[in-house]
């Protein structure tokens, strides 16, 4: 008996039922059989050496597909943890869970031996000599009761406490590469010989399940590539994301700071502060121009809105709660029941909509402390929050007034974006209908604007869809900003309503809408972007006024007076210390302008002027400095 396989390509090929994916590839393609790294069945990721036994669509995935490269980090994971199992014994190591991160993976274990930087050399090694080995890599379906007899067999009770965990009726699949078995859904490589670059990075602490109420174990980070020149580009794009980073660069350029009396939760130094001003501001701008209306809602409120809103119901693990007069408040971990309580505070016609209430709301969300990571990862952030109140009929046009608002704000900073459109999650309030609504209505915006995007199927709210902005820093590396969300859960939940042009009430639909997401954590993607050395109109410090001695700081105190009274944020080095020095020192600080100040500049009102990172610009008037310096900023340069 044949059966007929859809290619990718189109093309329809007949082979003996039981085919395995494997000698399909081959058929088709010697090169392809190399490069394969899996495949999609239906749609379902499959091992190569799964069988096909009735028609079906088939997709062979390349190791430098997306998908391929997961499965290639995903087999050296298991790589991983199998050499660390030869080197330290099988009765010694107790694994846990080996998932693939972005650009990565990491396997926790618990290890009696703390893992050093020499440590992951000899770990490497035993990897690469497994790799020579070739093994084959098997998948074998079980039944829970031999899965829990093995791994009791095998001492490991952590993979006892998944396997308890998984539903009753849930597949239970090993993989096998010589003598080391692990539980994993799969799919994998054929073989260990197909994994190709890979490098371990580090090693850290973690939680079992990310409790801090369970054991820490050991966790091993690593990368892996289908090629060796991929490994080595991505190793020097750490290497410069470890010179930007913003922790390193925030202490140095006096921007922010973090302290043990309250953990996760940054303090602003006054430069840091100029920064976060100067970023508002510029977003108030856009937005007003917009038609956005500023509101401030409470940083505490009443549990029975968290109740209303379906936060507690659907967020309440990552909110702070406290007593007052005997009542539970919480602090806000986000602006929107805020917003529907200040739109719901009047009455509201059709004619009004679309009402545009924005925010810079410093809202508080628990995170575990191992997953705390200076500014990208806190407790408590300022987020850039909207609700637009619309008509069922405006839906459309109004996200694509979004779009075209984050598209401007993004080119300011020199970012470009991909999109996801995240969809219905397990864990979501209303009706399905209402969500299929939502859904449609944001896959028309995309397809109608013609942009290009992902599709992350139940990843959205658990009270809408959503769009979401992940820009490319300078270095490469994407980071999930801007949100668009259309939530027909709300209004429903709050009762909030609008008269409609036959003096019916009628509900609205709300579009929750973020630019920057969390400001700080813009910050500290700006600092690495950058590298610190901001654009002149957002530095902190935009010009050094230095005085070649003592004699001229007079001078240079009224140059300082000049440029300020006209907004430009400048300082004074009044140190004792040699000119090339101080100039070196401003550099240092990437400070944007250094005007040396001396008895020439004086007597003729000028200032020497040195651009960071170009040459000496020469003398010119004070006033010709704070016109050509004014018009940058104005242009946001």
């Amino acid at each position: 008996m044949n059966v007929q396989i859809f290619l990718s390509d189109g093309a329809v090929r007949r082979f003996p039922a039981g085919t395995t994916v494997d000698e399909i590839a081959g058929s088709l393609s010697s090169k392809l059989r190399k490069s394969a790294s899996a495949a999609k069945v239906n749609g379902v990721l499959v091992d190569l050496s799964y069988s096909i036994h009735e028609d079906s669509q088939l997709e062979v995935l390349l190791l430098d597909s997306p998908e391929g490269r997961e499965i290639h980090r995903h087999s050296t994971a298991h790589l991983l943890a199998q050499a660390i199992q030869r080197i330290y014994g099988a009765s010694q190591v107790k694994f846990g869970i080996g998932p693939v991160i972005q650009d990565g993976f990491y396997y926790d274990m618990d290890l009696d031996q703390t893992l050093s930087p020499e440590d992951l050399g000899r770990i490497e090694q035993e990897m690469a000599l497994i790799v020579s080995e070739n093994l084959p890599i098997v998948r074998t379906v079980v039944s829970r009761e031999q899965a829990l007899a093995l791994f009791q067999e095998m001492n490991q009770p952590l993979k006892i406490e998944i396997i308890q965990d998984l539903p009753l009726d849930a597949e239970i699949s090993l993989y096998q590469q010589g003598e080391f078995v692990d539980l994993c859904r799969g799919p994998h490589l054929p073989s260990t010989g197909k994994i190709k670059a890979f490098k371990l990075l580090s090693t850290a602490g973690a939680y079992w399940c990310g409790d801090a109420k369970q054991k820490m174990l050991q966790r091993v980070y690593g990368t892996a590539f289908p090629k060796m020149s991929q490994l080595q580009d991505h190793l020097q794009r750490l290497e410069q994301a470890r010179a930007r980073d913003h922790r390193k660069l925030g202490k140095e350029l006096g921007l922010f700071m973090f302290s043990a009396e309250a953990p996760g939760m940054p303090f602003y130094l006054p430069k840091g502060m100029t920064l976060c001003t100067e970023l508002e501001e510029f977003s108030r701008d856009m937005q007003r121009q917009w038609g956005c209306e500023e509101v401030r809602t409470p940083f505490m409120m009443n549990k029975k809105l968290w109740e209303q809103s379906g936060h507690w119901d659907h967020y309440k693990d990552n909110m702070y709660f406290t007593q007052v007069d005997e009542q539970e408040f919480a602090l806000k971990p986000m602006n929107c029941p805020g917003h529907m309580i200040i739109y719901k505070n009047s009455l509201h016609s059709y004619r009004e909509l679309p009402i545009r209430l924005s925010e810079f709301g410093q809202v508080h969300r628990h995170e575990f402390s191992g997953a705390l990571n200076g500014m990208m990862r806190v407790r408590t952030f300022c987020q850039d929050d909207a609700h637009i109140f619309v008509r069922p009929d405006q839906i459309e046009e109004e996200i694509q007034q979004i779009m075209e608002l984050i598209d401007r704000i993004y080119a300011v900073f020199g970012f470009t974006y991909h999109i996801e459109l995240s969809t219905r999650p397990e864990d979501c309030m209303g009706a399905p209908e209402l969500w299929d609504q939502a859904e449609n209505a944001l896959r028309h915006v995309l397809d109608k604007r013609g942009v290009a995007y992902q599709l992350n199927e139940g990843d959205g709210a658990f009270y809408g869809p959503k769009i979401d902005f992940h820009i490319l820093d300078a270095i490469g590396r994407s980071w999930q900003c801007g949100t668009i969300q259309l939530d027909f859960q709300m209004p429903e939940n709050f009762e909030l309503s609008y008269i409609g042009q036959d003096n019916q009430k009628y509900r609205p639909v709300v579009i929750h809408r973020a630019i920057y997401g969390s400001l700080d954590r813009f910050v500290g993607i700006l600092t690495e972007h950058y590298g610190g050395d901001f654009p002149l109109w957002l530095a902190p410090v935009q010009a050094m006024i230095v005085p070649v001695s003592e004699h001229f700081l007079d001078y240079a105190l009224s140059v300082k007076a000049q440029l300020a009274a006209v907004n430009l944020r400048v300082e004074v080095d009044i140190r004792s210390e040699k000119l090339g020095y101080k100039i070196r020192e401003a550099n240092m600080q990437k400070i944007p302008y250094t005007l040396v100040v001396g008895e020439k500049e004086q007597t003729a009102g000028e200032v020497s002027v040195r651009r960071k990172g170009a040459c000496e610009l020469g003398a010119v008037p004070v006033k010709t400095f704070i016109d050509e310096v004014s018009a940058l900023i104005v242009a946001r340069k």
